[in-house]
């Protein structure tokens, strides 16, 4: 029983680091039809700058605030500076993200360092909770809980409000978009700020679990391509059920084969697309 709870807890906690990044990636990739390569940069970054913010201030929030706001705003510059001039150029946005992906993470290393660190998870959420006679930290819970809020938040944005539906129209007719007078060049780097704010969010929510170093950012922005291609392009929907899937094939993979990782991380995409193409969720 223990080991049940303890594994379905862990790949749920696992499944919202998972969605927070895939959820910025598939409004980028597929609301905008950007290829942004460099996507786990900003969860790298966002968790690096947490950490020192931590370090300086001795509380979290603060740190969790200044590392959002910034990698958003690198996000929006990027977008405006350079992604704007390759618009619908997905092989030239590929390459060109492909190239800030190891800027900057030659940039994490230059400042940081190459020693793994861990950033100190909030005093309110330390310790343990019981579960069914079961011990679990009270942080992962906290972050199940962080994780689902979004999920329902984002999913109400986009498919409920006005700013979703103009997102949405965004990606079926730009041109329509433009003549009703929206400022999509605007709106866009907007909606890429976002897409950056959420990855660092999971940086600064995941930091404390999976540590972080040289390399994260190559490794997160993998699984991030994998639970948008299992979910379906623009699917803020698919993209939760999707995390929730690899996260809890991954977790128990690992628990059971731990010497097939990488495959049991890349069964579900495999299968899926073998039945879907489009996706759980994808649309035609």
């Amino acid at each position: 029983m223990t080991f049940w709870i303890v594994n379905i807890l862990n790949g749920l906690s696992l499944a919202m680091i998972l969605f927070l990044l895939a959820s910025g990636l598939t409004l980028a990739f597929g609301l905008m039809r950007i290829v942004n390569m460099a996507h786990g940069s900003f969860y790298l970054l966002g968790a690096y700058l947490a950490f020192s913010a931590m370090q300086a201030s001795g509380y979290f929030l603060p740190g969790a605030v200044i590392a959002v706001m910034a990698a958003a705003a690198l996000g929006m510059a990027i977008q405006r500076l350079l992604l704007s001039r390759l618009h619908k150029q997905e092989l030239s946005q590929a390459l060109l993200t492909l190239g800030l992906l190891f800027i900057f993470s030659d940039i994490a290393f230059w400042i940081w360092g190459g020693n793994p660190v861990l950033p100190l998870q909030p005093a309110l959420f330390s310790g343990t909770v019981n579960i069914f006679g079961v011990p679990y930290p009270f942080y992962r819970l906290f972050l199940i809980g962080v994780g689902l809020l979004l999920a329902l938040l984002l999913w109400y944005s986009l498919d409920n409000t006005k700013i979703g539906a103009i997102i949405r129209a965004g990606l079926d007719d730009e041109e329509m978009l433009r003549g009703i007078g929206v400022n999509v060049p605007l709106l866009f780097a907007c909606v890429f700020a976002l897409a950056a704010g959420l990855a660092a969010l999971g940086g600064v929510l995941g930091g404390p679990l999976l540590g972080v170093f040289p390399g994260a950012d190559f490794e997160v922005v993998l699984l991030a391509f994998v639970v948008v291609t299992v979910g379906g392009l623009g699917s803020i929907a698919g993209a939760f059920w999707a995390s929730l899937l690899v996260g809890l094939i991954d977790n128990f993979g690992n628990a059971w084969f731990p010497q097939l990782s990488l495959f049991t991380i890349f069964l579900p995409m495999i299968l899926v697309l073998a039945v879907r193409p489009t996706g759980l969720m994808g649309r035609a």
